[in-house]
């Protein structure tokens, strides 16, 4: 009866620990996807953790820890400069529906690196990872899987010593 139906007591420093755990996660992929959109450099964890105390977050034990993350950078945008960090991808396209399509596709780029026009449109471009989905669905449907999309990075982010002049 008891191992069927019982449930776990947890004590508070259990409950207060793996709080805290989640907290660190929930900042550590907030840190990892996002940057500085001035800068394109990314945020320190203990940074994002501050940010994150200074807007009272409190961390739902039941929530995937990735759905908080996503939520927190929402709030985090109001009080901060802070964006997600954009994903750098290259389609190449059949010549018959590239025009089409990269008037479908235009919405959904921030910042196109490259574009070359032979037989075949290929781009190389920057976007926001909520559109990933949204694009490869379009690229996939109208192509009828001619079309190929590759993620070149999963996020653009500027690397290195900054140089101050």
């Amino acid at each position: 009866q008891i191992l069927s139906k019982g449930e776990l007591q947890v004590s508070d420093k259990e409950r207060h620990t793996q709080l805290e755990q989640m907290f660190r996660d929930i900042a550590t992929i907030v840190a990892d996807k996002c940057v500085n959109p001035e800068t394109k450099r990314p945020y320190t964890v203990i940074l994002i953790e501050r940010a994150m105390k200074d807007i009272h977050y409190s961390v739902k034990p039941n929530k995937s820890t990735k759905q908080q993350a996503l939520e927190v950078i929402r709030q985090l945008k109001e009080t901060m400069q802070i964006e997600r960090a954009h994903m750098r991808l290259r389609f190449i396209l059949p010549a018959k529906e590239g025009k089409k399509l990269k008037e479908k596709l235009k919405p959904l780029i921030k910042v196109t690196e490259s574009e070359d026009f032979q037989e075949q449109l290929e781009m190389v471009c920057l976007i926001d990872p909520g559109c990933f989905r949204e694009i490869d669905e379009l690229i996939r449907t109208e192509t009828k899987g001619k079309g190929s999309l590759e993620v070149l990075s999963l996020k653009d982010v500027e690397e290195g010593d900054e140089k101050l002049e």
